[in-house]
């Protein structure tokens, strides 16, 4: 009988689990939609600054911003990290920071410095795990992402790659496919490339009349286009997150019920050999009678 008080309090434990992981995937599904509503009202904002930068790099050929020039020599290399502040979202973080670590080792064989700047709980820790200089962090986001909690640690890397500090800045982040698709990103932030910013621009270019003047101007703008880009990777890492973390919710759902199917048939068994055995040995006594 002790056999089976076991496998009955396993029942109530593996139960116990799935409520759990069955009510964090309905939480989950909830802020999904939230999240991928906020993405996607995000990503009007970011195209049309793309396409107004586009337009002033054409319109304005004598100016030429320092976040569009290349530098002769790479030495220092940014990178800013988008991770989760919480687990359980299946392998979202894992796939970023795996790819993220790939880079930074490349750097080094290059005998490439790498700066680093967190946004996430998640790549905070991995970052002073593996002994990275960090420069920057920002955690603890919550569900609504707020521009002003991302400027400072985004502007330090602004700061450190126009006063030279640093060379090249680059931006890891988890792009949202679909529900069941989220794919690892790393790509360049600054210098801005030309050719990648032109080709979001219509065939037909605008030019503008600039109050107080183009430097001021382009230099405000050039801003804010960093910061939309930045403020866009994260609505994209949250929507991925949220989908990630539903769909790990529910598999773990799914095998709890696989889990609590064998055991009940484990206990039925333990229970049917417990009664044959009394019922042997009843029929046994009274034989003997």
């Amino acid at each position: 009988m002790s056999g089976m008080k076991e496998i009955r309090s396993k029942i109530k434990s593996v139960q116990n689990t799935r409520k759990i992981t069955k009510a964090m995937e309905m939480v989950a599904a909830s802020k999904m939609r939230k999240a991928q509503e906020r993405m996607r009202s995000a990503r009007p904002y970011a195209d049309k600054v793309r396409v107004i930068c586009a337009n002033l790099a054409k319109a304005s050929p004598d100016y030429k911003h320092e976040f569009m020039i290349e530098r002769k020599s790479i030495v220092n290399a940014g990178v800013i990290v988008v991770t989760t502040d919480k687990g359980l979202c299946g392998g979202l973080n894992t796939n970023v920071l795996r790819l993220v670590n790939q880079k930074m080792e490349h750097f080094k064989k290059n005998g490439i410095h790498t700066k680093a700047t967190a946004i996430g709980s998640k790549g905070l820790g991995y970052f002073r795990r593996a002994g990275v200089d960090l420069i920057s962090s920002t955690v603890q986001l919550g569900d609504t992402p707020q521009l002003d909690a991302l400027i400072g640690a985004v502007k330090v890397q602004l700061d450190a790659f126009a006063s030279g500090e640093i060379d090249v800045v680059y931006l890891a982040y988890t792009r949202f496919i679909n529900t069941m698709k989220q794919e690892a990103v790393f790509e360049q932030l600054l210098p801005l490339s030309g050719e990648k910013i032109e080709l979001s621009a219509s065939e037909h270019t605008w030019d503008y009349i600039y109050e107080p003047d183009p430097r001021s101007v382009i230099q405000e703008l050039l801003t804010r286009y960093i910061e939309a880009l930045v403020y866009q990777s994260v609505t994209e890492n949250m929507a991925s997150e949220q989908s990630a973390r539903m769909v790990a919710m529910k598999a773990a759902s799914d095998n709890a019920k696989n889990v609590i199917s064998e055991l009940k048939l484990t206990y039925n068994k333990a229970r049917q050999a417990s009664i044959t055995k009394e019922l042997a040995e009843i029929v046994g006594g009274a034989a003997a009678v």
